[in-house]
């Protein structure tokens, strides 16, 4: 039996779905009420946590 395209498509679609399987059911529920705002324009909150939120020169 020879491997083709869509065998390769199938295996990657079996692989991402094992993987989000298995980050639901072991990671911690997201809670809403502590996420960080998606747009904070203009409400004196700063990003934190990322490589963007840096002090250029730091």
């Amino acid at each position: 039996m020879t491997l083709s395209r869509t065998h390769g498509v199938i295996a990657l679609v079996v692989v991402i779905v094992a993987l989000l399987v298995f980050d639901l059911s072991h990671s911690a529920p997201l809670d809403p009420f502590r996420a960080p705002a998606l747009l904070a324009l203009g409400s004196g909150q700063a990003a934190s946590g990322a490589h963007c939120a840096a002090a250029p020169g730091s």
